[in-house]
């Protein structure tokens, strides 16, 4: 057999983000309006930009040994929230409890990826007693561990109907605020805070289907409830689980891993074995986002994603 040819994806579609600049440890991004300096792991290399430009910032956040422990230290009078988009989407960005900034830039490249597919496969239905030309039957998708909601916005923008499942509740209703900053309240979505894996359990017992299915899950969690989730010991039953849920034509299904030590042939396989037999193409690699001060390609995350023919 031979080995997968694994990909880097970028996403150079961008207006109002940047990765600046990166290195001994960090990396220097815009986000909107304000600039930020984050610990980065994998920038092992030199920076590149003078240290005034790395100084000269908004924000900083110091992380602690814990584990996505630290906190934001503001060096600027800034709003802690602000808005940004990307493309026709509108979203709200917010330095908060959490390194992370509501949005993960590399991700993009899934977004117009589902939106491309979403919109060339609008399913048909038959209209029953009607002389007038089928109505289309919306793609539905299901986005699990699914953050501010960006990837489920993209889908419902171009059609889908989607379940869109998150832990949080806070994290729910910042999702809900940037479907209605996005102009998409009376698109079909569906915002559940609900553990993946038991939603996933009864989804199958109540015979629901799926045409796509995204799974985003972290390193470590817990449900609204206090359920463990740890990706190595949990990814290969929900995978397992979600073929369950795939419809007579599915229409994708896309798996990323952050923060984990693993390598993207980890994801490639796992996925391959969930859709084994429905044919369709597989890609699988890192996504990375594109320096502006050297153009390096900085890795963000692994992922696999399949669509079916």
């Amino acid at each position: 057999m031979p080995a997968p040819q694994l990909v880097f994806l970028t996403s150079p579609d961008w207006q109002e983000y940047e990765l600046l600049d990166s290195g001994d440890g960090f990396k220097l991004e815009r986000f909107g309006p304000y600039r930020f300096v984050r610990p980065e792991h994998q920038a092992v290399w030199q920076r590149q930009l003078p240290a005034a430009q790395w100084e000269a910032v908004d924000g900083t956040f110091q992380a602690t040994q814990e584990e996505s422990g630290g906190h934001w230290q503001l060096h600027k009078n800034i709003s802690t929230t602000w808005r940004m988009r990307y493309k026709e989407l509108r979203f709200e960005a917010a330095a908060g409890n959490s390194r992370h900034l509501g949005v993960f830039p590399e991700q993009a490249n899934h977004w117009d990826w589902i939106a491309s597919l979403v919109r060339s496969s609008q399913r048909p239905v038959r209209a029953a007693q009607s002389p007038v030309r089928a109505a289309q039957s919306p793609v539905r998708v299901l986005n699990l561990f699914g953050y501010t909601g960006l990837a489920t916005l993209a889908a419902a923008q171009v059609g889908a109907a989607v379940t869109h499942v998150d832990a949080s509740k806070k994290t729910i209703q910042w999702a809900r605020q940037n479907q209605v900053l996005s102009g998409l309240e009376a698109r079909p979505v569906r915002w559940l805070v609900d553990d993946a894996e038991k939603f996933v359990q009864r989804e199958i017992r109540r015979g629901a289907q799926y045409d796509g299915i995204l799974l985003d899950p972290p390193k470590f969690g817990r449900g609204p409830e206090g359920q463990v989730w740890e990706f190595f010991d949990s990814i290969g039953g929900l995978l397992a689980d979600c073929r369950k849920l795939l419809s007579d034509r599915p229409l994708f299904v896309v798996l990323t891993a952050y923060a984990i030590r693993a390598s993207a042939l980890s994801v490639h396989y796992a996925l391959e074995e969930m859709v084994s037999g429905l044919g369709g193409s597989l890609e699988s690699g890192e996504l990375a986002l594109v320096e502006k001060s050297a153009g390096r390609l900085l890795p963000c995350a692994i992922f696999a994603r399949w669509h079916g023919h």
